[in-house]
């Protein structure tokens, strides 16, 4: 399964609701993920550029973007950030597999 960190603001609206009716926000992120087989690693509340930081693990990307869109759409978050990442072993084979794939290719501009 891959593995992304999604980082995002709550809308004054939303925020402004949480603080008049306290929630967990990860039961709801739950549930959503569960309709795309996804799983929350873990979720932070953040203090600084974002409100919060969701580590989650998914196998299809097509889902990922949708449930994106249903997070985006809601109105409840602005500046949705999503990125995919890896473990340093995971990254160590992309490094030999670049070694492997690099002979012969040329830099863009590079005639030589």
């Amino acid at each position: 399964m891959g593995i992304f960190i999604t980082q995002g603001n709550f809308s004054e609206q939303a925020m402004k609701g949480m603080v008049e009716n306290p929630e967990d926000r990860v039961v709801a992120v739950t549930s959503l993920m569960d309709a795309i087989g996804a799983k929350i690693i873990q979720y932070y509340i953040t203090m600084g550029e974002y409100d919060f930081l969701v580590v989650w693990e998914t196998d299809n990307f097509t889902d990922t973007v949708a449930l994106l869109m249903v997070i985006a759409s809601t109105g409840g978050t602005t500046n949705l950030k999503t990125v995919p990442a890896m473990t340093t072993l995971e990254a160590k084979g992309s490094m030999e597999k670049a070694k492997n794939i690099r002979t012969g290719f040329q830099a863009a501009g590079d005639s030589n």
